[in-house]
């Protein structure tokens, strides 16, 4: 109880809630660009389970502290540069967004007739096999995610049970604003390419982490907030214009 009525407890919840919200932005826009490859009614289902497996991945990291901590580490030094298990981790993780990014980039852009005209087909031939690549894809990224989001959440709390419930409290936020934003931007194709620009750009920084050249995300998080205002100017203007055309 007195946990409950301690301030500075209530505070670094709420602190870490909100940091652990706006890391998860990038992990939102990856689960709602994968979801939309799904037939609609299995898209809900993968955006709980990506979720779902974001907020356990955290919570096993969380209480794996001191294998976590161990991660920084250096392992081998190459070129005077120390890589540690935290490195390849992150390494790995931004190759991987960059090459996810920049397939669904093609795919939306140079692809997207035929990827309409055979949707129905891969529907039907995939199955369940597309189902679950899906949210393989999505358990790889929400590890490397979840790795940053945890190193960052011991560095500001030290009590294990409020970064618990401040993990399940921000995946809760999440589950929430997973489908609106999800359903946005599949409506949307210009925001769509947007949010897969802004994943290459994430890709980017994790890979310069791996190689401890610091980049805040705040900057990417500003470019990307000024691009979508922007944008979403466009639309508000072009469905003017198509509303004055049709009365």
């Amino acid at each position: 109880m007195e946990l409950l009525t301690d301030p500075n407890i209530w505070i670094a919840f709420f602190m870490l809630a909100a940091l652990e919200i706006v890391l998860g932005i990038d992990n939102i826009i990856f689960i709602s660009i994968l979801v939309g490859r799904l037939p609609p009614e299995k898209r809900d289902l993968a955006r709980r389970l990506g979720l779902g497996f974001a907020m356990v991945s955290r919570i096993a990291l969380l209480f794996s502290l001191a294998w976590v901590m161990t991660l920084t580490a250096p392992l081998v030094t190459v070129l005077g540069q120390e890589i540690s298990g935290r490195d390849l981790i992150l390494l790995g993780g931004g190759l991987f967004l960059l090459w996810k990014a920049s397939h669904e980039i093609f795919m939306e852009v140079e692809a997207h007739e035929s990827k309409e005209e055979s949707a129905g087909v891969d529907n039907v031939k995939a199955g369940a096999k597309m189902f679950w690549g899906t949210i393989v894809q999505i358990g790889v990224v929400d590890i490397v995610f979840s790795l940053d989001s945890v190193i960052t959440a011991v560095g500001m709390v030290d009590n294990i049970g409020v970064m618990v419930a401040a993990v399940v409290a921000s995946v809760a936020v999440m589950m929430f604003a997973a489908k609106p934003i999800g359903d946005f931007v599949d409506k949307h194709p210009s925001i769509k390419v947007l949010a897969l620009a802004f994943l290459t750009m994430v890709g980017t920084l994790l890979v310069a982490e791996a190689f401890d050249v610091h980049v805040p995300k705040a900057y990417v998080y500003v470019a990307m907030l000024f691009s979508l205002t922007v944008e979403a100017l466009n639309i508000r203007a072009r469905t003017k214009r198509q509303l004055a055309k049709t009365s």
